[in-house]
């Protein structure tokens, strides 16, 4: 079995490892400036970052089409029709729903597709750890399994200093971004889990605060001395993930993942000082090979 994800699938992995964990990524396109890239083909997440941080416009983004993706599961079809597409929240993005659409245009691809209900490397956990149990000849049924488990148990919370991008985008009322960017409050942001929708958590007036409410709201869910396995994202603001990280140092017992950059289709639409955060007990995640 194959496995396919879209490029709001964050994968703290080279090609090269993609390649030899059967994983293959279809891009997300962004248009910027009149120029319409696709993530990890035409630009890289530090070039487009250093782009939007240096213009005032509003990029676009766009999933990719059924026709796109359909060409991925039939040229994966070829050798095996047997592929597990996985994608991000379908309440944030149609590519869930363009991916199903796709299997329809190749009838020799046996096609099973997963909604992660959540996004960045949240999801990339779960394709991760489904990609290891395809390698040890699991089912299919126990692959999503797994997956469902890690996404039961994991939760993504984020803020940023500005909030014009979500508004933008559409992300966010745009009435109530608008009071809230006139009052300078920065939101905590989470992904609930029933329909993979943003919500807002809490809120701060400076950035600085806002990191302290996320790091109480991630110890306000588990017992003191729980051990977390935990990944920082962001988009172009290392200042802020060494903040939030050496905040949740002096609080909890965290299994560090490494810091990543989150994609760019995702930091689209919400500017480039969003730093977030990916939590989980690190028992559970144990208990499904995540590694």
């Amino acid at each position: 079995m194959q496995i396919v994800v879209d490029s709001g699938v964050d994968l703290n992995m080279t090609p090269e490892t993609m390649l030899e964990m059967g994983i293959h990524q279809v891009p997300l396109s962004v248009t910027f400036k009149g120029k319409t890239y696709r993530e990890g083909v035409d630009i890289d997440r530090v070039q487009f970052y250093s782009m939007l941080s240096e213009n005032s416009e509003f990029p676009v983004t766009s999933q990719p089409s059924p026709g796109l993706i359909a060409e991925t599961y039939k040229a994966l079809a070829a050798n095996d029709p047997d592929i597990l597409s996985i994608h991000m929240s379908s309440g944030l993005s149609g590519t869930y729903d363009a991916a199903r659409i796709a299997a329809g245009l190749v009838p020799n691809a046996k096609v099973t597709h997963f909604d992660t209900k959540t996004l960045s490397v949240a999801s990339g956990w779960q394709a991760i750890a489904a990609a290891r149990a395809v390698k040890v000849d699991q089912p299919v049924e126990q692959v999503l399994s797994i997956m469902k488990r890690i996404g039961d148990a994991t939760d993504t919370l984020f803020t940023l200093k500005e909030l014009r991008y979500l508004i933008h985008g559409g992300r966010i009322s745009h009435i109530k971004g608008l009071m809230a960017s006139l009052l300078n409050i920065k939101p905590i942001i989470g992904v609930e889990k029933v329909h993979g929708k943003y919500v807002q958590m809490g809120q701060a007036r400076t950035f600085y605060s806002a990191i302290e409410n996320l790091v109480s709201q991630v110890v306000g869910r588990y017992p003191a001395g729980t051990k977390l396995r935990a990944q920082i994202v962001h988009a172009q603001n290392p200042d802020g993930a060494d903040m939030l990280k050496n905040a949740l140092d002096k609080i909890c017992k965290c299994d560090w993942m490494p810091t990543f950059t989150i994609s760019l289709v995702l930091g689209a639409h919400t500017g480039p000082s969003v730093v977030g955060l990916a939590f989980a007990p690190d028992a559970t995640l144990r208990e499904v090979d995540l590694g």
